[in-house]
């Protein structure tokens, strides 16, 4: 019964141990990112893999508030935040799994986020007209840079991650040059846009080099471009989740596909107008042909003198 007693006395210490630690939180430091990084290295992972681990880490520790102390909603913080920003929820259930095996690395599992996101999460679509509103909204609120940025994501085929190439040169040249996959791409930049990103670099005292930068002069991050945008969300009556670079690609894409779509449209109206004339010419039958959508003759056909 004693020994029973110890027993449960010892369990109590250790589950109180626990809360305390949980509620204390747990330090994160460069170095501990470092360590693990070089950890995972000595396990022959593939240099993508590390140098993903180190993205992803340096991603939670920046996102940690002064004190850098990850809690038990910590994690779970973090993954709104991400989504938040315009993260695809594929990539962030991969940043918060990185999460997890550092913390596992740390012995800290009590800390971990289990659950992973519905890789078919919708994001809420921003429209034309929403779009429309932000780009308003910055005008009133006097935010040229984020006017351009509201106006960069949705005008040219870029993501956040390239927006670094978005150069004075490359602006020059009408074009933004870019790899992924392995494989090269070049986007286009509208007049309008590059007169009004010129005019920007020109004031600014930015003659060449990325065009968003801090005010050190190193290129803009994704978390403050979202924060840019986000700052509109009030003023142009918009809902915040769709302020960010991906809900602003997202209508890119899609107004792209409808012109496309629209245009395929014409350019098969446009063939089957010419082979009807042909089939006046050269048709194979002599009589008219009954049109078999509405009943009406294609047209006279002839067949060529022998």
């Amino acid at each position: 019964m004693a020994e029973s007693g110890v027993h449960a006395c010892a369990s109590a210490v250790w589950k109180a141990g626990k809360q305390s630690i949980q509620h204390a939180g747990v330090p994160m430091t460069r170095e501990q990112i470092e360590d693990y990084v070089a950890h995972r290295q000595g396990e022959d992972r593939t240099s993508e893999s590390i140098q993903k681990y180190a993205r992803d880490l340096d991603a939670l520790y920046r996102f940690l508030p002064e004190e850098k102390r990850i809690y038990p909603e910590t994690l779970s913080q973090w993954r709104g935040s991400l989504l938040g920003e315009g993260y695809a929820p594929r990539t962030v259930n991969s940043m918060v799994s990185v999460a997890n095996s550092f913390l596992k690395w740390l012995g800290h599992r009590e800390l971990q986020l289990t659950g992973q996101l519905n890789i078919a999460y919708d994001q809420p679509e921003l429209t034309r007209n929403e779009y429309l509103r932000l780009l308003s909204a910055a005008r009133h609120l006097n935010k040229e840079r984020t006017y351009l940025l509201v106006k960069v994501f949705t005008t040219v085929n870029i993501t956040v991650l390239e927006l670094p190439r978005l150069t004075v040169e490359a602006v020059r040249g009408d074009q933004v040059e870019f790899t992924a996959n392995g494989v090269r791409y070049l986007a286009a930049i509208p007049s309008c846009l590059r007169d009004e990103l010129l005019d920007y670099a020109r004031r600014s005292c930015i003659a060449s080099g990325p065009i968003f930068v801090t005010r050190t002069g190193k290129p803009l991050g994704r978390t403050a471009v979202t924060a840019y945008i986000q700052s509109l969300a009030q003023t142009a009556r918009v809902a915040p989740e769709k302020c960010n670079p991906r809900c602003l690609h997202k209508l890119y894409q899609s107004t792209m596909d409808g012109i496309e779509a629209a245009v395929r449209v014409l350019a098969e109206q446009s063939h089957e107008q010419l082979l009807e004339q042909e089939q006046l010419l050269v048709g194979w039958q002599e009589e008219p042909v009954k049109s078999r959508r509405g009943g009406r003759p294609a047209g006279k056909q002839f067949i060529a003198a022998k």
